[in-house]
């Protein structure tokens, strides 16, 4: 049976996170870092990771797509392991199994040198972790965690994607109140030990995301709801993360490969 453990997180914040309930910690202790990344380092990135908040501009010849931002709201992240080894043991207990709190709003790194940008960091348990799962999710005033929080960001009701900018010199703003599961396996799976945190990046890549099928730029306003393009930029949100380890937050799996793929 695998066992998962979920990261119990803030934005941009700290968390914590318990093996078996909500008032022990894990059996065994490791730091792992969540990372975020839009494209590779172009060269070494400094002590304080990539930027965030920095424009980011595309093209195809004939159309120019500015990013001045872009955030991403999600939730209930998720670590598979191998095999469980806490105290828990191999138990169908939920509360056994899996801690929940957020969402949680991420800033997109953009522009600038590249790289990965550092989001949260969470205990966990030590282990061989060889898949990650959370959710897009747009918040509700229906749910209480999102209820929290909403208060803290009223602009996301209704709303988990949000990317502003211009296209062709024109302002945009694309809102999206996508919900959508994502599994991303970890290939080759990621060892978190008690002698030195783990760095895991979730890479995204935004270069697809305004693009079609001829790979031609596409205005994001029309992916807007109702838009001739809503589909489109939805599908391609959800096709265009991967994941892998990084501990030289370069936003490149360090192994090599292209950095995991959704099942």
């Amino acid at each position: 049976m695998r066992h998962i453990i979920r990261l119990a997180a803030t934005a941009l914040a700290a968390a914590s996170m318990a093996a078996c309930n909500d008032s022990e910690s894990p059996s065994s202790g490791s730091q792992m870092n969540f990372n975020v990344a839009t494209r590779p380092a172009v060269a070494s990135p400094s002590p304080a990771q990539a930027a965030v908040g920095t424009p980011e501009t595309f093209t195809d010849g004939s159309n120019t797509l500015i990013v001045d931002r872009v955030q991403l709201v999600l939730r209930e992240i998720e670590l598979k392991r191998i095999a469980s080894t806490t105290a828990c043991g191999v138990s169908s207990s939920d509360d056994c199994e899996k801690l929940e709190l957020g969402p949680i709003l991420l800033d997109l790194p953009l522009g600038g040198t590249g790289g990965a940008a550092r989001m949260f960091s969470v205990a966990v348990d030590t282990g061989t972790y060889d898949e990650v799962e959370f959710e897009i999710h747009h918040p509700s005033d229906d749910d209480a965690t999102d209820v929290t929080f909403l208060q803290a960001h009223p602009d996301f009701a209704g709303v988990s994607v949000k990317v502003t900018g211009s296209f062709n010199g024109a302002p945009f703003s694309y809102l999206s109140a996508l919900d959508a599961e994502e599994e991303i396996e970890l290939s080759p799976p990621l060892v978190a030990t008690e002698s030195a945190a783990t760095d895991l990046t979730l890479m995204v890549d935004l270069d697809r995301w305004f693009r079609n099928a001829a790979n031609g730029l596409v205005d994001p306003a029309s992916a807007n709801a109702g838009g001739v393009n809503e589909s489109l930029v939805e599908q391609n949100i959800q096709s265009t993360l991967h994941a892998f380890e990084d501990e030289d937050h370069d936003g490149a799996d360090d192994h090599g490969g292209h950095g995991g793929s959704d099942d």
